[in-house]
């Protein structure tokens, strides 16, 4: 399995080993940008790979913080850019995103999904709750992620 992000058309697909298009989402990646910078909330570019998974059995919508699930719930009228429903952790794996684990860049669910198919994001790479819960399920720790800007 290979993950695709397409920054342009905000889409994130799951490739099988030969290629294959297995399934296309609607994402949203930084509405700050692409970049590496600490503190930037700029979304970075590149290759990467999944370091680790977070939330499993965890219901739809439930908030994180630090990789814990908190017990609350987010809402579609939260203006707060929530860490939701699962966690992919990335860590980047070229020389100018190595810094990605640290910057806590991650594949999450969000309480925003009326924006997905925009940038919108604080960095991460935004899903909707019910498909980071498909792609959670569909991808192991180690699976390459490279999230292109053309």
């Amino acid at each position: 399995m290979r993950v695709f992000v397409h920054v342009p058309s905000q889409t994130l697909d799951v490739l099988d080993e030969s290629g294959v298009l297995l399934r296309r989402f609607a994402c949203s990646t930084s509405r700050f940008g692409l970049g590496f910078e600490a503190g930037s909330n700029k979304t970075p570019t590149g290759h990467f790979r999944v370091a680790e998974k977070h939330g499993d059995g965890m219901p739809p919508a439930m908030i994180f913080k630090s990789r814990l699930p908190t017990g609350e719930f987010g809402r579609s009228t939260d203006d707060a850019d929530h860490v939701q429903t699962r966690i992919l952790w990335l860590e980047g794996l070229d020389a100018e995103n190595a810094n990605t684990r640290e910057r806590y860049i991650y594949i999450h669910g969000t309480n925003a999904e009326d924006r997905l198919g925009t940038p919108a994001s604080h960095g991460c790479v935004r899903l909707s709750n019910a498909d980071v819960v498909e792609v959670f399920d569909m991808i192991p720790v180690g699976t390459e992620v490279v999230i292109a800007e053309d």
